[in-house]
C-alpha cells in the first residue's frame, strides 16, 4: 500500500496558529479557547509523560487526567488495566505534602525488538508501561483541548525529543488531532508515519545513534498498535505541517510524495525556542560563537509560496499589520508565541509571568540569543532574576540529568543504546564519549522547562529546580496589550489577544 500523505481537505484552514510552546506553556485550556475562536489551538507535545505523573501527584486538580484516561479507555478498552495501573502508581489523593519531591518516571529508554524485519536495521521500542503512558499523556492533552466545541486542535513536537515521538504521535491521533506541527529536525518520516499508524500498523522512525559504523545498519523507533492490543477503525488523518526555516529543507519534502506534508509553518529567527543556527557563524576574540542572523538566513517566502502548498509565517507576525502582510505575500496566515504564552491563560507559572511582565513594562527585559540547549540549537532565553539565566542561579544548580528528554543516543561497546546529555555532569558525560566542549555553557533544560509550567522537582537538601523562560524577540503586541490594560490588571486574556490580531 503506498505511503503517500493524503490529509483531509473537508474544513478551511484556521489563519491564525497558536504556537505550541516550551513544556505545557501551550497547554490545553489556553489551546482550547484558540481553537473555539477560530484558531488553530496547538498544544505542546514535549515532556507530557513527565507532566502527567507530576498532576497525578499533585492530587490531579479538576479531575481532568481521570477524565481523559476514562475517555481512553472506552476507545481502547484492551489497555483499561495498562492506564489504570499508570494513574494508580502515581496518583496521590490531595497531592503531596508540601516541599515533597516528585517521584521519578523512568527515562524513555529503548531495548530491541527482536524478530521484527530480517536485514541489518535493528528495532527498538520503549518499555510497554512507557508507551502506555507516553500514548495517554498525549491522548489526554488533546481530548480536553478538543473536549465540548469543533474547533482545531493541533500538537506540536521536536523531532530531536525522539525516543518517545512515535508513542506521543499515535496517542495524539487517537484523540482526533487535526493537524500535527514537527519542528527541530528534518520530519521527512512524519508523513508516512501518521499515515500507517491512522490505519494502526507498525510505523518506524529513524534514531540518530552516535559511534555506528555506515554497514551497521540504521536504528528506529517502532510504534506497533498491535502489540499494544490497541486498534479500531481507522483515525482521521491529520494534517502535517513541517516547521522549516529555509526554502531548501522545504523544497526537499515537497518534492518526494512519500515527504511532502500538508503545508509549513516558516520560522523567522525571531521565534522563541529553538532555532537554526546562522548559515555564516561569526566568532568574539576569545573563540566563542555570535549568534548573529543576517538576510542571507531569511527563508525565501516567494520560492516557498511557489511550491504551492499552505503556509503561516512565523516569528515576528503577531500584529495585524503583518498578518495582512502574511497573506499579500501568499500565506495562509501567521503563527504567534510570545503574544500567547504571556496571556493569562498560559501554562506558565503566573508569579513567574508577572515577574516577566512587570520587567517588560519597565523596559527592563532582554531577550538574548544563547547555546544553552543540549541540543546544539541556538535558544532564545528571557534574562529573568531567580531563573538559570542568572549566572548566579546557574553556578549554583549541580548538574544532574534525570529527566532525560534531550539525550542523544549512542552505541555501547556491547552494541546495546547508551544515552548522554552535554547538562549532566562533565566527567560522567566524558566517560560516554562525548566532547568537553559540548558541555560549556549548557543547561537542563528538561527541569527548568518543567519549572517554568509549575512541576519543579525537589532534590535533596530541598533545593528546587529552578525554572528558565524562552520567548521571542519581538514583543511589540504584547506591549501594546499591556499599555490597553485597565489600571491594576496585570495581563491580557488569550481572547483579547486574538482579538488583537484579527481587529481591522
Amino acid at each position: 500500500m503506498s505511503t503517500d500523505y493524503k490529509a483531509p481537505l473537508t474544513k478551511a484552514d484556521p489563519d491564525i496558529i497558536s504556537g505550541g510552546m516550551g513544556v505545557r506553556i501551550s497547554w490545553w485550556v489556553m489551546s482550547r479557547i484558540v481553537a473555539m475562536m477560530g484558531g488553530l489551538g496547538v498544544v505542546s507535545g514535549t515532556g507530557l509523560e513527565i507532566v502527567y505523573p507530576r498532576l497525578l501527584q499533585d492530587g490531579d486538580p479538576g479531575g481532568h487526567v481521570r477524565r481523559a484516561f476514562t475517555e481512553l479507555t472506552r476507545r481502547q478498552p484492551a489497555l483499561t488495566a495498562d492506564i489504570w495501573e499508570i494513574f494508580n502508581k502515581y496518583y496521590i489523593e490531595g497531592g503531596r505534602a508540601p516541599g515533597a519531591p516528585y517521584k521519578p518516571v523512568p527515562p524513555c529508554r529503548l531495548t530491541r525488538v527482536e524478530n521484527f524485519k530480517p536485514g541489518p536495521d535493528s528495532f527498538w521500542e520503549l518499555p510497554r508501561e512507557m508507551q502506555v503512558l507516553v500514548m495517554a499523556a498525549n491522548f489526554a492533552e488533546v481530548w480536553l483541548a478538543k473536549e465540548g466545541h469543533n474547533g482545531a486542535v493541533g500538537i506540536n513536537f521536536l523531532r530531536k525529543v525522539e525516543r518517545p515521538l512515535p508513542w506521543a504521535l499515535y496517542g495524539a491521533m487517537l484523540a482526533g488531532a487535526a493537524y500535527v506541527l514537527v519542528g527541530a529536525g528534518s520530519p521527512d518520516e512524519l508523513p508516512a508515519m501518521i499515515e500507517k499508524l491512522s490505519r494502526h500498523e507498525p510505523a518506524a522512525m529513524s534514531l540518530k545513534v552516535y559511534g555506528t559504523r555506515s554497514d551497521s545498519g540504521a536504528f528506529y523507533a517502532t510504534v506497533r498498535p498491535e502489540g499494544l492490543n490497541a486498534g479500531g477503525e481507522a483515525l482521521p488523518v491529520p494534517k502535517f505541517l513541517a516547521i522549516v526555516s529555509s526554502f531548501g529543507l522545504a523544497s526537499a519534502l515537497a518534492a518526494n510524495p512519500e515527504t511532502r506534508p500538508y503545508g509549513f509553518v516558516v520560522e523567522g529567527s525571531e521565534a522563541g525556542g529553538h532555532s537554526v543556527a546562522p548559515s555564516k557563524m561569526r566568532f568574539d576574540p576569545a573563540g566563542k560563537p555570535l549568534l548573529v542572523y543576517t538576510d542571507a538566513d531569511k527563508a525565501d517566502i516567494g520560492a516557498i509560496a511557489g511550491l504551492g502548498l499552505p503556509f503561516w509565517l512565523a516569528g515576528g507576525y503577531a500584529s495585524r499589520a503583518r498578518l495582512s502582510e502574511a497573506r499579500q505575500l501568499g500565506a495562509s496566515g501567521i503563527q504567534f508565541g510570545t503574544l500567547a504564552a504571556l496571556s493569562g491563560q498560559s501554562g506558565m507559572v503566573p508569579a513567574l509571568r508577572s515577574r516577566v511582565l512587570k520587567m517588560l513594562a519597565g523596559g527592563e527585559l532582554k531577550i538574548t540569543n544563547t547555546l544553552v540547549s543540549p541540543t546544539g540549537f541556538p535558544f532564545k532565553v528571557a534574562q529573568v532574576p531567580g531563573t538559570i539565566s542568572e549566572e548566579a542561579v546557574y553556578q549554583a544548580r549541580k548538574r544532574r540529568c534525570d529527566v532525560g528528554l534531550l539525550q542523544v543516543n549512542y552505541l555501547t561497546p556491547d552494541g546495546s543504546l547508551g544515552y548522554r546529555c552535554p547538562a549532566e555532569p562533565v566527567e560522567t558525560f566524558l566517560a560516554k564519549g562525548g566532547r568537553v566542549q559540548n558541555t560549556e555553557g549548557r543547561a537542563c533544560l528538561c527541569n527548568a522547562l518543567l519549572s517554568a509550567c509549575g512541576f519543579p522537582q525537589v532534590c535533596q537538601g530541598g533545593y528546587v529546580e529552578p525554572a528558565i523562560v524562552t520567548l521571542g524577540e519581538d514583543l511589540d503586541s504584547v506591549r501594546k496589550l499591556q499599555a490597553a490594560l485597565p489600571p491594576g490588571q496585570e495581563t491580557y486574556t488569550i481572547g483579547k489577544a486574538l482579538k488583537h490580531l484579527r481587529e481591522a
